[in-house]
């Protein structure tokens, strides 16, 4: 009797405890069937561009002195004087960045059949400095008055502050433009953006200003009655910013 009792028991947990234990194993099993299946980190990256125009209110000039003579110690005087004369005109004209560029004193030849023969020597001394574009015409005549007798370059520049400004402005062109293509692409596929994953700043930096070069060697220094014109153009500050966007 006691046997069959035993038997009937084992019979009731065969029939119900091992559906539970089955349960039990498919209940965990899910979560890791479900990760398995679960798509990976999705992404698009874009890359936008900004830019910015503004004018150029510097101007940027190198000029200089250049003589020719007979001994060296002679053009390296006039030299000398005549720069002095050119620097005082300039730092009583208040110029920003006034430095100097170049000094050279080199002997001149000539050549009759095939003979090289010294005549003599030249000497050249050479200055930059930065004005406001609107000055800078009377500048360059009343240097030519002071002994300039070269005008080697000139350039147009907007001031730090404008080109910082700028390139703020640009860099936020960029972005918006990088964020639009972005919603642009996710929205045709009828996805949705998430969260920035990356951000990359690839340009951001402002141009070299465009320098115009001539001969100007040997100016009269008798200048017009009418100041030089001068005038400047724009400047573009460009700048590029790359979004990685997860979706």
């Amino acid at each position: 009797m006691m046997q069959m009792v035993s038997g009937a028991r084992l019979n009731k947990i065969s029939k119900w405890q091992i559906p539970i234990a089955l349960l039990m194993c498919l209940s965990f099993a899910s979560p890791v069937l479900a990760q398995e299946k679960a798509p990976a980190n999705r992404a698009i990256t874009v890359t936008g561009r900004g830019v910015e125009s503004i004018p150029t209110t510097l101007t940027q000039v190198q000029l200089g002195v250049e003589v020719q003579g007979k001994t060296a110690q002679e053009v390296q005087q006039d030299a000398a004087q005549r720069s002095s004369r050119v620097v005082g005109l300039l730092k009583s004209r208040n110029v920003e960045k006034l430095q100097t560029t170049g000094i050279s004193l080199n002997p001149t030849y000539s050549y009759t059949n095939n003979v090289q023969r010294l005549t003599g020597y030249t000497a050249t001394n050479s200055v930059s400095f930065r004005i406001s574009t609107e000055r800078s015409g009377n500048i360059l005549d009343e240097a030519v008055k002071a002994g300039a007798t070269r005008i080697d370059s000139i350039s147009f520049v907007a001031s730090d502050e404008a080109l910082s400004f700028a390139l703020q402005q640009a860099l936020k062109k960029a972005t918006q433009d990088a964020q639009k293509q972005a919603d642009t692409v996710l929205g045709t596929l009828g996805l949705k953006a998430q969260q920035v994953l990356s951000i990359q700043v690839n340009q951001a930096s402002p141009p070299q200003p465009r320098v115009y070069e001539g001969n100007f060697a040997k100016l009269s220094r008798s200048a017009a009655p009418a100041p030089t014109p001068v005038v400047g153009g724009e400047q573009q500050v460009d700048a590029a910013v790359t979004l990685e966007i997860g979706y």
